[in-house]
C-alpha cells in the first residue's frame, strides 16, 4: 500500500473558508492525502486566503516567503494559493512566489484533485473561474470521519449587495443558493457522523432561495426542515444582511427552539449619509425596526454586529450617530475595524479620513462595545443555560462549550462529555467567557 501523502491547510478569514478547508482536504483526501498540522512534514500546503482585512496579499506573500527552506529542503514539496486572495490576483502570485504550484479560487476548488495530479507532473496550474457546474456536485467524497459536536454548512454563496467597501462580489461572484435536497442530505451526514449543532454559512445567508421538490424555499423554511432532523439539536446561521431579513426568519427565531438566540446582523454605520456612500441601501432606522421586531419575536436574542469606521467622508457628526445606534441597540458581541481600502472597489478611489482621526473613533466605539459586552455576559451570572460541550477545558475535570447565546461556558463537571448538552448554572463572568457548574 503507498504511503499517505499528507497535506497542510491553513486557513485565513471567515467561517466559510473553514469550511471551505475541510471540503478541499475532503477532495484531496481521495487522491491519497491525510492532514497535518504541521507544515514541515507536509507533501502538500495549502494557504486558503481571504481578502477583506487590510494588506491581505501581501500578509500571504509573507506566509509563503517562510515556506522556502521546506521547498530547499524537499523538491517534492507542492505550494497552493486557495480563496480569496488566490481569486483577485491570480497568476500574479506565480511570477511573485515562483514556489507556488497551484492557484486556486473559491468557486474552483472541486478542480483541485485533477490540479493536484498536473503539478505532480511538473507543471503549474491556475484555475480562477466562476464556472457554471456546482463545485458541490463534483466534489469526492472523503472518508466518513467522525466529526466534533458543531459544524459549518454552506447554503448559499456571493453577493450581489455591492458594498462600496467590498470585495466579495468581485472574489465570490453572484449570489447562488444551494439546492434543498442536498444541503439535507449534507446534514443528515454530518448528524450520523456527530454533529449536534449546524451553523448555515453564506455571504449573504438569509438572501437564501434555493430550488426545492415543491418550488424555492425561504432560509426560515429551510432552518424548520432541518429542525426536524433527529439528532439535530441546535441551528445557527450567518452572516446576515438587514435587507434580507424576512417575515418569515423572524417569526421562525420565536417559534423554533433550536434556531439559537443569537444573530450576528452587520450595520457598518449609525449615520444614513454614511450609510449611503456605502452603498448598504438600508437606513439607521430601518435597521432598529429589524432589531425592535426581532426581540419583540425573542425577547432574550443576543445581537452581534460589524462596524467600520473611517470610512471616507465620516464626519465626527457621522460617528455620533453610529455611537448613538449602538447605544440603542446594546450588542452582546461585536467586530469593530478601521476602514482600510480595497483595491478595486469604489470606496478605495475616495479621500481617505486621518489615521489618528479613525484610530481614536475606533478606540471609542470599542470601549462601548466592550463595555456593553461585558454588561450582557455579567447579566448571565445566576442564570441557568445550556452548553453544548465540545472539548476538555485547561483544569482537571472541566469542559468547554457554547451556550446557546455563543458565549465560551467552563463547566466544573468531570462526569461531563464531548457532544453532551448541559444544564448548567454561570457563576462567574470573565474576559470573553463564563465559568459554570451543573444545575
Amino acid at each position: 500500500m503507498a504511503e499517505a501523502k499528507k497535506l497542510f491547510i491553513k486557513t485565513y478569514g471567515c467561517q466559510m473558508n473553514v469550511y471551505d478547508s475541510q471540503r478541499m482536504a475532503d477532495a484531496l483526501g481521495n487522491s491519497g492525502y491525510v492532514p497535518t498540522e504541521r507544515a514541515e512534514e507536509a507533501d502538500m500546503i495549502l494557504l486558503n486566503t481571504c481578502h477583506i482585512r487590510e494588506k491581505a496579499a501581501e500578509k500571504v506573500y509573507s506566509e509563503l516567503g517562510r515556506f522556502k527552506p521546506l521547498k530547499a529542503a524537499n523538491p517534492d514539496l507542492k505550494i497552493g494559493v486557495a480563496g480569496c486572495v488566490a481569486q483577485a490576483e491570480g497568476e500574479e502570485i506565480m511570477r511573485r512566489q515562483p514556489l507556488v504550484d497551484l492557484v486556486v479560487g473559491p468557486q474552483t476548488y472541486h478542480r483541485l484533485p485533477a490540479m493536484e495530479a498536473a503539478v505532480r507532473t511538473g507543471n503549474r496550474a491556475v484555475d480562477t473561474d466562476f464556472p457554471e457546474e456546482d463545485k458541490f456536485d463534483h466534489l469526492p467524497r472523503g472518508p466518513r470521519a467522525a466529526r466534533g459536536p458543531t459544524a459549518f454548512l454552506t447554503v448559499q454563496e456571493g453577493c450581489d449587495k455591492f458594498c462600496a467597501f467590498c470585495v466579495v462580489p468581485y472574489t465570490r461572484g453572484a449570489e447562488v443558493s444551494r439546492p434543498v435536497d442536498r444541503i439535507m442530505a449534507e446534514a443528515r451526514d454530518l448528524v450520523e457522523r456527530g454533529v449536534r449543532e449546524i451553523t448555515l454559512l453564506g455571504q449573504n445567508v438569509n438572501a437564501y432561495h434555493g430550488a426545492g421538490a415543491d418550488g424555492t424555499w425561504t432560509l426560515a423554511r429551510l432552518i424548520r426542515a432541518l429542525a426536524k432532523v433527529d439528532g439535530l439539536e441546535r441551528i445557527r446561521f450567518t452572516t446576515s444582511h438587514p435587507n434580507d431579513m424576512e417575515d418569515d426568519l423572524i417569526a421562525a427565531h420565536g417559534d423554533e427552539p433550536k434556531l439559537m438566540p443569537y444573530l450576528h446582523l452587520p450595520v457598518q454605520s449609525g449615520s444614513d449619509r454614511i450609510l449611503k456612500a456605502m452603498n448598504r441601501k438600508h437606513s439607521a432606522e430601518s435597521y432598529l425596526r429589524v432589531i425592535e421586531r426581532l426581540r419583540a419575536a425573542r425577547p432574550d436574542l443576543l445581537l452581534s454586529g460589524d462596524f467600520i469606521v473611517g470610512f471616507p467622508g465620516e464626519t465626527e457628526a457621522d460617528f455620533d450617530d453610529t455611537m448613538a445606534l449602538v447605544r440603542a441597540v446594546h450588542y452582546g458581541q461585536s467586530y469593530s475595524f478601521k476602514y482600510s481600502a480595497r483595491p478595486g472597489t469604489p470606496a478605495a478611489e475616495r479621500a481617505t479620513v486621518p489615521d489618528d482621526v479613525a484610530s481614536d473613533r475606533l478606540h471609542r466605539l470599542q470601549a462601548l462595545l466592550t463595555e456593553q459586552q461585558r454588561a450582557t455576559q455579567d447579566a448571565m451570572v445566576g442564570r441557568d443555560v445550556s452548553v453544548l460541550l465540545e472539548k476538555p477545558g485547561r483544569l482537571p475535570g472541566q469542559m468547554v462549550g457554547k451556550s446557546e447565546y455563543l458565549h465560551a461556558v467552563h463547566v466544573a463537571d468531570a462526569t461531563a462529555r464531548i457532544g453532551q448538552i448541559a444544564r448548567v448554572r454561570v457563576t462567574k463572568s470573565v474576559t470573553n467567557s463564563l465559568a459554570a457548574e451543573p444545575v
